[in-house]
């Protein structure tokens, strides 16, 4: 959450008092993998440096306030929203009229020249619907448009929109990887790219071409995936009492308004990193002081919050793992008490939550809320969970 656009010199003299103050906290989540190199084991995306992080997210229109780092994970909070960077899996989350996509091309470059990595492993780009669209700038006035920016980059990229697009829902593009063979992936050598065009002739002779090390590899790549899951809880029609506790008015610090909220219970066993803008809104990263060795790339939590009444918004994230999320849903809808808020659970076949989506079913009514759409999709290596709940009696 940035400090507020001002839209004060539109042109129309009809501008209601939301067209001349107004904040999209809605953010646009790109998360991508990149497949283990076998031939650089130190491949790594904490390789690159904060100098050309900084250059990469003036491309988003945004930039780094503040960071902190564990052994598995480095998180940056930004002017808008957050930024999350591990051995191979790269996170951001940027709300307002920021342009993430906009950042693949010199992303793809930094991973292959800079990390060592020479493909992408899985993509995840998603975003609930905004309140403003007309405010998006170029790739971002539509979804159809961030889709079409992104087949330019990946063949086998798959869009998707649950819930009611006439009303509140969130959009999902990824990848389909099929049987999972390298050939489906995103090479980021333009090289690897062009020896491609000889497979049908390789297919032929690959029988005699196996030595041990590529024998080896095959049954690495045949070996159960590490655990993996997200959870994001993105809320509207917030409390007005509750958005005022971040506000420079209410609180003088952030970590007033951490402890005051009750931000800090939410997860415990997490290192905060907050940050109170002036005059209003609140970000804030968390990374786990104690992961677990199966959470190689490490576990974190992000929140952030655009109070104004007009458009208040609350987005919070984490890959903490669990088998059953319903109290966790509860703590932070209890914590911000939003009119409306979605859900959603990504879960791979591994992972502790991947019968979320059994309990979120059975969770018709949360305290107050009463769920209004629930839908399920699989994907070749995630399940996905989507709902959505309104405070009744709306």
């Amino acid at each position: 959450m940035a400090e507020n656009e001002d839209l004060s010199n539109s042109s129309s003299s009809s501008s209601s008092r939301e067209d001349m103050h107004f904040f999209e906290g809605v953010e646009k989540l790109l998360e991508i993998w990149f497949e283990p190199n076998p031939s650089n084991k130190n491949a790594d995306l904490r390789k690159i440096p904060r100098p050309m992080w900084d250059a990469l997210l003036k491309t988003v229109r945004c930039e780094i306030i503040s960071f902190t780092r564990n052994e598995q994970i480095d998180a940056y909070v930004l002017s808008e929203s957050s930024m999350f960077v591990s051995k191979r899996r790269w996170i951001l989350k940027t709300c307002g009229t920021t342009t993430p996509l906009q950042c693949l091309e010199p992303l793809l470059r930094l991973a292959s020249e800079i990390a060592g990595y020479g493909e992408i492993e899985d993509l995840f780009y998603s975003r609930k619907n905004f309140k403003r669209p007309e405010m998006q700038v170029s790739p971002h006035r539509g979804f159809e448009e961030e889709v079409a920016f992104l087949d330019s980059f990946f063949e086998d990229g798959r869009a998707y929109s649950l819930g009611a697009i006439n009303r509140d829902c969130w959009h999902l593009y990824t990848l389909s990887r099929g049987g999972g063979g390298s050939g489906n992936k995103r090479m980021l050598n333009n090289n690897n790219h062009h020896n491609m065009s000889n497979g049908c002739n390789a297919l032929q002779t690959t029988h005699n071409m196996l030595t041990s090390s590529t024998k080896m590899n095959l049954i690495e790549s045949l070996q159960l995936p590490d655990p993996d899951q997200t959870i994001e809880i993105l809320m509207t029609d917030l409390d007005p009492k509750v958005m005022a506790v971040f506000t420079k008015d209410v609180c003088n610090t952030a970590l007033e308004a951490t402890q005051k909220s009750g931000i800090h219970k939410l997860i415990p066993g997490m290192a905060i990193d907050d940050y109170l803008f002036d005059p209003c809104g609140y970000s804030m990263n968390g990374v786990s002081k104690s992961c677990g060795k199966k959470y190689k790339e490490g576990c974190y939590m992000t929140i952030h919050i655009t109070p104004e009444p007009d458009f208040s918004y609350v987005s919070f994230e984490s890959n903490i793992a669990s088998s059953s999320y319903g109290d966790l849903i509860a703590r932070v809808i209890e914590t911000f008490q939003p009119g409306k808020f979605i859900v959603t659970v990504f879960a791979n076949k591994t992972s502790p939550a991947a019968n979320v989506s059994r309990e979120l079913e059975h969770l018709g009514t949360i305290d107050q809320w009463k769920r209004r759409d629930i839908q399920f999709s699989r994907f070749p290596t995630y399940d996905l969970t989507y709902a959505q709940y309104c405070k009744y009696p709306s």
